[in-house]
């Protein structure tokens, strides 16, 4: 059951996860189809900061403190699990045999770990594209040498220059003469050029070189990586394809900004760019983590914003970057710190149960109930006493632990929070004892002792223990007391003859040595007479004693003695 919890709740919070992805994707995709007349450097920030959050939900998920929503979380509501009907009565009334069965919601955990099959499935998948097109780059790189002469150093330092780039540049030859133009790498930049590139004219050197610097200037590659990542985490998710396509076609408009700016005619430029697609192709085959300068996919796009004169190409100014920033962080703190159904599950819960000397105590039976959201589950401690829950949703709940021959334990758990590992070690005290004996004066049928852990037996003159003892090899083994000598109370001839009845309750502690210690009548309203007649009785009663883990100890007994005429 643990196991079917831990696969549900980690279903939930992947549910979960997307509904806000989705929301951020959302926002994203409004805010780029509202500004056409932006330049594509603020698209690809909105664009950028949307797929860095989606990446950073789910750790912020599990930092954030929880901050629960009532409206999403009944509109997520119908994605909780189903509980049994047995689980809204009281904890106390609830038999074990009924909770055992309506808790292992089999049909539940089959779904969860289907789901979780499928996207590991998918994000196997995406991620070794990923892997391949890294690896696919160190073999090019590996294959080209460096680019000397023609002054291709010089002009790539001029414009990183003017682009206030400080780290250094590669720059690689490839050995095919028509390999694609491309760059890749954040901290360590490599542009690869083909080796026909010696033979261009200065201006396609200068606007080739351009757009790519522009690429390592912008960062472009880096959230390149990040969108594909994302896509591997989101695979089944629409907007994530979408965001990761729009992020690489605007990156690439926002360089033909950049190269517009520097100076190079517009005509010129998509010529260029024209003749790359029709004679070069990428250098990998398939896909390639690298950003190629002329994709043919989006050519025509990027045509026609290079040749509006209408078009806002500035870059983004620090200030506007910081803006977003903090706009976006606005965003999602709340949006991860709101905890929906899928979220609202506690890390993990609890701790050890031992008997009053300290020894763990093994098959004991540990229920909590949620009667909010109509919880109950169920599990049992191991062979060291220790016991544990995994995936409760978040709430105040009622813990509950039994074992034959103990006392139950009880208390109300109000600290289960999500995503926080809580711990409740529990100690249970020996079961008291029940008696009881009828007292029938006329003649009436022999007096009767009942004994047992935890409640008596009714009618009948026979003395057996009514809890069967379960014996295990490490603590928790109680031997339950044994009523082996009684002498029957006498009915006072008094209060017989003036037709008293009545039952008299004792509360009395079973020593070590198994004599009655510290008898007390209970109800003092009851006749004198027939109290001291139950007192004088009870106290000449010898047991054998309690024994726990196979020590004698002392344990509580509540004696009841009925005195009865017959008619």
């Amino acid at each position: 059951m643990i196991e079917a919890n831990r696969f549900s709740a980690a279903a939930m919070f992947l549910l979960a996860c997307s509904v806000k992805a989705t929301l951020l994707l959302g926002v994203a995709w409004f805010i780029a189809r509202v500004t056409p007349r932006f330049s594509a450097a603020f698209r690809h920030t909105i664009w950028a900061a949307a797929i860095l959050g989606t990446l950073v939900l789910p750790i912020l998920v599990l930092l954030m403190p929880a901050w629960h929503s009532t409206v999403l979380a009944n509109a997520a509501a119908v994605w909780g699990e189903g509980q049994s009907a047995a689980a809204n009565g009281s904890a106390g009334k609830t038999p074990v045999t009924i909770v055992d069965a309506v808790l292992t919601a089999p049909a539940t955990a089959k779904w969860a770990v289907l789901v979780l099959i499928l996207w590991g499935i998918g994000f196997i998948v995406f991620a070794a594209r990923i892997i391949s097109g890294l690896f696919g780059l160190v073999r090019v790189a590996a294959h080209s040498e460096p680019l000397s002469g023609e002054n291709w150093e010089q002009r790539a330092a001029e414009i990183c220059g003017r682009m206030k780039i400080k780290r250094r540049v590669w720059l690689l030859q490839s050995a095919q003469a028509t390999a694609m133009p491309m760059t890749w790498g954040a901290f360590r930049p490599a542009i690869l050029l083909p080796a026909s590139a010696k033979s261009w004219p200065d201006t396609r050197k200068r606007s080739v070189l351009a757009h790519e610097v522009a690429h390592i200037a912008r960062m472009d590659w880096l959230f390149q990586i990040l969108a594909e990542m994302a896509r591997a985490i989101y695979w089944f998710h629409p907007l994530a394809w979408i965001a990761a396509r729009r992020l690489r076609m605007e990156g690439e408009q926002a360089c033909d900004d950049s190269v517009l700016n520097s100076g190079i005619e517009a005509a010129n430029y998509a010529n260029d760019l024209l003749d790359l697609a029709r004679t070069l192709e990428s250098p990998c085959r398939n896909w390639s983590a690298a950003l190629a300068i002329a994709h043919p996919t989006n050519l025509e796009r990027r045509f026609s914003a290079m040749l509006n004169p209408l078009i806002d190409r500035r870059n983004l100014s620090r200030s506007t970057r910081a803006l977003t920033a903090l706009v976006g962080m606005l965003v999602l703190l709340p949006l991860a710190a709101v905890r929906l159904p899928a979220q609202n599950v506690a890390g993990k819960f609890g701790g050890v149960i031992s008997d009053p000397s300290g020894m763990p105590i093994a098959n004991a039976t540990v229920i909590v109930n949620n009667h909010k959201v109509n919880v109950i589950q169920m599990t049992t401690s191991d062979a060291q006493g220790r016991y544990s829950f995994v995936g409760l949703p978040a709430g105040e709940y009622e813990l509950r632990a039994m074992k034959p021959g103990f006392a139950e334990f009880r208390a109300t758990l109000s600290a289960l929070d999500s995503g926080h590992e809580a711990t409740q070690n529990l100690t249970l005290q020996i079961g008291s004892v029940n008696e009881e004996i009828d007292v029938i004066a006329e003649g009436g049928p022999k007096s009767g002792v009942k004994d047992g852990v935890d409640g008596g037996v009714n009618g009948g003159v026979v003395s057996y223990e009514s809890t069967k003892t379960i014996r295990v090899r490490i603590g928790g083994e109680v031997q339950a007391p044994k009523l082996v000598e009684k002498v029957p109370p006498v009915y006072p001839a008094k209060a017989k003859a003036a037709g008293i009845e009545g039952t008299v309750i004792l509360h009395a502690i079973i020593g070590m040595e198994g004599n009655p210690l510290s008898l007390r009548v209970m109800n003092n309203q009851i006749d004198p007479d027939l109290a001291r007649a139950a007192v004088e009785a009870v106290s000449k009663w010898r047991y054998r004693p309690t024994l726990l883990n196979g020590e004698p100890i002392e344990v509580d007994t509540t004696i009841m003695v009925n005195f009865k005429l017959l008619p």
